[in-house]
């Protein structure tokens, strides 16, 4: 099975402290007991990055081990899939006719590896937002 992370989850799963960490944390450990492949848009990477490192917890996350955090839970266990720039004009312009626009975009773009992938497990806290870009994905936008 092909489950690809957002964003979303990948930070509740790594936060203790995070709200949300009960339910995101058993899919992490799922995959790094290879119960399933995990899968991570690299522009997720980045994403991930500027949050850990922006969260309002105590201590804060510095750069230093919010890279240790992503290298464990991320570079070294997930298959990071790249998209070309033909993925990102198409995604752009797929976002202008369906009239939607700001941050969405970077939902979209996780929606293109989703599909280029076939994956079976989109995990997201965002469903509705991800539903808007990819409204015939009923059965594979799953929240925790």
């Amino acid at each position: 099975m092909k489950v690809l992370f957002d964003t979303s989850v990948l930070v509740a799963a790594i936060v203790e402290p995070h709200p949300m960490h009960s339910r995101a944390f058993p899919w992490l450990r799922k995959a790094k007991a290879g119960e399933f492949d995990l899968i991570v848009a690299s522009h997720t990477v980045a994403e991930l990055y500027a949050v850990l490192t922006a969260l309002p917890v105590k201590p804060n996350i510095l750069p230093g081990p919010a890279l240790r955090l992503i290298n464990e839970n991320v570079i070294t266990l997930a298959k990071v899939v790249s998209i070309s720039s033909a993925d990102y004009i198409s995604t752009i312009k797929n976002m202008a006719e369906l009239s939607l626009s700001g941050g969405i975009i970077y939902d979209a773009l996780i929606v293109k590896v989703a599909r280029k992938l076939s994956v079976d497990r989109l995990l997201t806290f965002n469903a509705n937002d991800f539903k808007r870009v990819w409204p015939d994905s009923e059965t594979t936008i799953y929240i925790p």
